[in-house]
């Protein structure tokens, strides 16, 4: 998969994968707000088999064909509900 790979300008070295360039509509509100400003990092063909520094490409791979986008951090952070596929939806008051 032909996919673009967008560095955040507010969060250093985190990167937004998307699978079409420039598709940010994808992109869940508060995500957006979060990394900025985004600017081209990379274009890379993504495949299963590909070793990537610090991503597992099938679960990039996964992200991008489920959702469109893929939230890569820096190794020292986490926030893997970023990439669920529930963080687009809102809270719901049970009450």
């Amino acid at each position: 998969m032909h996919c673009y790979v967008y560095a955040s300008q507010r969060k250093p070295d985190s990167y937004l994968w998307l699978r079409e360039r420039d598709g940010f509509a994808c992109i869940p509100a508060p995500l957006a707000l979060m990394l900025g400003d985004l600017r081209l990092a990379l274009e890379v063909e993504l495949t299963g088999e590909r070793k990537l520094p610090h991503e597992d490409p099938q679960v990039v791979l996964h992200h991008l064909q489920t959702q469109g986008w893929h939230l890569q951090l820096p190794p020292t952070e986490t926030l893997a509900s970023a990439n669920h596929p529930e963080y687009k939806s809102k809270p719901h008051d049970d009450q």
